[in-house]
């Protein structure tokens, strides 16, 4: 396919991949060729004149015109751009697209000798830092990474947790709690649940990071920022932690969940609400719905988990009554073959050994709750 680039025309990109890699010279083409093969990924794009012939067989696209016109429409259909153009060039044309760090897509650059890799725009949460280590590897390049917290191998405050995919409540604090790490002040960090293997590098925390066991104790403590890493909602008097702190939700609440044939989306979601609010929650941490098999096709309790984008378990009444539970019922046991669904489906989710719910009944709804523990 070849794009004719023209002011004011409006391209059609058929991304197959998350990546897409730009050259615009002789030699960028044959580096551009070489990364597609050794990242097994990526859609490529270079000018037609450099042509080889098998660009249909390799689902190579090839434009004519300035490269500076295709770039909008890969701003919107790619998680990650690879230009094999000079920075100063990229710069230039990147700029009137830039909205936000949070949506714009990580760019990398890459010289015409292969020579640097280097991360340009949204280095963490755009994750080019990552594709630049990558390419570089594969490139036998240089990589070339200027964001501090990579620099100094400290907390990337924006990214801290990503990978177990945990959110922050909000982001109005990043960038002054960016800042008091990097510039090495006094950072608190109390981790309440969620996983704990955070700390990545092969070398001890810097001495300004600070772990603590409770907010109450870093409060006490006068940090310049904090890191809150915790699933339920804080009370009124440790809410000046967050004065200069980030709150972030670990996924970690499994919901156990029964219900009577046919019950509305909105019945359930409801409880489930007001369930969590009763135990001072936050429905940010939820992980996951589990339930009977019985229950796999529940439309009511699909559509939820859709909504909210969480996990959807299910277990055999057997797997169910292997577990002991506090509150078995006969008559469950009648139409299912389990003595009990919610609170069992949640400790078998959750590996916990106790439950923060045990079971509440709500119309049609029964629910229990459980924390997923982190040794």
């Amino acid at each position: 396919m070849t794009l004719l680039l023209e002011e004011g025309k409006e391209l059609e990109i058929k991304a197959n991949s998350t990546y897409a890699i730009v050259a615009i010279t002789k030699h960028g083409v044959e580096l551009a060729r070489k990364l597609h093969s050794a990242l097994q990924t990526g859609d490529v794009y270079y000018m037609s004149k450099f042509e080889k012939g098998d660009e249909k067989d390799s689902g190579v696209s090839m434009f004519e015109g300035s490269v500076r016109l295709l770039l909008p429409s890969l701003f919107q259909h790619y998680k990650g751009i690879i230009l094999i153009i000079s920075l100063g060039a990229v710069v230039r044309m990147i700029a009137p697209l830039l909205k936000d760090k949070k949506t714009d897509p990580g760019v990398v650059v890459i010289d015409d000798k292969g020579e640097h890799a280097i991360s340009v725009l949204s280095g963490h949460l755009g994750g080019a830092n990552e594709l630049t280590r990558e390419v570089a590897e594969l490139i036998g390049a240089k990589p070339v990474i200027t964001t501090a917290s990579d620099v100094q191998k400290t907390i990337p405050v924006d990214l801290f947790g990503k990978r177990f995919g945990w959110m922050w409540e909000s982001a109005d604090k990043l960038t002054p709690v960016s800042a008091s790490v990097v510039n090495e002040e006094h950072v608190a960090v109390i981790q309440e649940s969620g996983e704990k293997g955070w700390w990545t590098y092969g070398s001890p925390m810097p001495g300004h990071i600070k772990i603590y066991p409770g907010i109450q104790y870093a409060l006490e403590a006068k940090p310049d920022a904090a890191l809150i890493v915790t699933h339920r909602n804080l009370e009124p008097h440790e809410e000046a932690i967050l004065e200069n702190g980030v709150l972030y939700r670990p996924k970690v609440i499994g919901l156990g969940i029964g219900c009577n044939r046919g019950t509305e989306s909105s019945e359930i979601e409801s409880v489930i609400k007001e369930t969590l609010s009763e135990l001072n929650f936050s429905i940010k941490s939820v992980k996951a719905i589990c339930t009977i098999d019985l229950k796999k096709d529940e439309e009511g309790i699909l559509q939820v988990v859709n909504k909210y984008g969480w996990d959807f378990h299910w277990y055999a009444p057997e797997e169910l009554n292997s577990i002991p539970i506090q509150q078995p019922s006969d008559t469950v046991y009648k139409f299912t073959g389990a003595y009990g669904v919610s609170e069992p489906a949640a400790l078998l989710y959750s590996g916990a050994k106790k439950l923060e719910l045990v079971k509440k009944k709500s119309g049609n709804v029964t629910i229990s709750v459980a924390v997923i523990p982190f040794e």
